[in-house]
């Protein structure tokens, strides 16, 4: 089945070099790569006009303004004829071959939706809390929930057809529509997974602390979005985000008002002050 990946950049070339490096680690394996850069201004314009090279990249956008990741994914998939549309970002290290592996559950799962890599560390799936959300499709198994991450995912093509453009900041609505129509949605199992550096626990992460959770503030969506404000509200959301793919059902119809079911979720976990939001929006 072909592929067709965007991988979208937008400052932070030290994450650009490690992500794209692990994108193309795996010269076997087969996909069209467009890279979109949203007016980067630190050197990821340089170093990917000078430095990257690769028969697999298709084209190299460089956006003269920060349209964001959602216009990006939009203008690639709607023009793309290939069976199968991905997405990975700039700050999230991928294990190479990942993309057989969930090729190959889309060619005969056929209700399959979006499904994606694990974005969490190995240590943080508890397969006792999540072994309810496993099931078995033929010769494949899927750890379900309504939606997954943003990056290292793959869907049908004629499923973004069907359900049309994203909106801008409304991945997870258009996820959980699909789940509502019938898809599968979720994580391949036996999870495969992509280092998402922005997390405190890696090793790359550049935030690790509150000064420099400010100056990364109009780069990083939890801070943009007012999920959390500081390194300790950061990691009780990432507990509760956790908590929910582990536990909570992957039943589409139990978010139904899901966007004032996710606030009151991370207000919760932030345990913000009553009347402070936190970050920008």
């Amino acid at each position: 089945m072909a592929i067709e990946l965007v991988f979208v950049t937008y400052q932070r070339l030290e994450y650009t070099k490690l992500a794209l490096a692990s994108v193309l680690a795996d010269p076997t394996e087969e996909f069209s790569l467009t890279i979109w850069d949203n007016a980067s201004t630190d050197g990821t314009v340089e170093y990917l006009r000078d430095e990257v090279s690769d028969p697999r990249i298709a084209d190299i956008v460089f956006s003269k303004e920060n349209v964001g990741q959602t216009t990006a994914v939009n203008e690639v998939w709607g023009r793309s004829k290939a069976d199968l549309l991905g997405k990975l970002d700039n700050d999230c290290i991928v294990t190479p071959g990942w993309t057989r592996a969930l090729a190959q559950a889309h060619r005969d799962i056929e209700r399959l939706g979006v499904v994606a890599c694990w974005h969490f560390f190995p240590d943080d799936f508890d397969y006792e809390r999540a072994r309810h959300k496993i099931q078995t499709f033929g010769a494949y198994q899927i750890f379900r929930h309504p939606w997954t991450c943003g990056t290292g995912l793959l869907f049908k093509r004629t499923d973004f057809e069907q359900f049309g453009p994203i909106r801008e900041r409304a991945t997870t609505q258009y996820w959980l529509r699909m789940a509502a129509a019938g898809r599968i949605n979720g994580f391949y199992y036996p999870l495969i997974y992509q280092e998402h550096m922005d997390d405190p626990r890696s090793r790359h992460c550049l935030m690790r602390d509150n000064g420099s959770f400010r100056r990364y503030r109009e780069i990083t969506f939890g801070l943009r979005a007012g999920y959390y404000f500081d390194m300790d509200s950061r990691m009780r959301v990432r507990s509760e985000m956790l908590r929910n793919l582990l536990e909570d059902s992957f039943a589409p119809e139990c978010y139904t008002g899901w966007r004032r079911k996710l606030k009151r979720l991370w207000t919760h976990a932030t345990r913000l002050p009553h009347g402070h939001h936190g970050g920008h929006h």
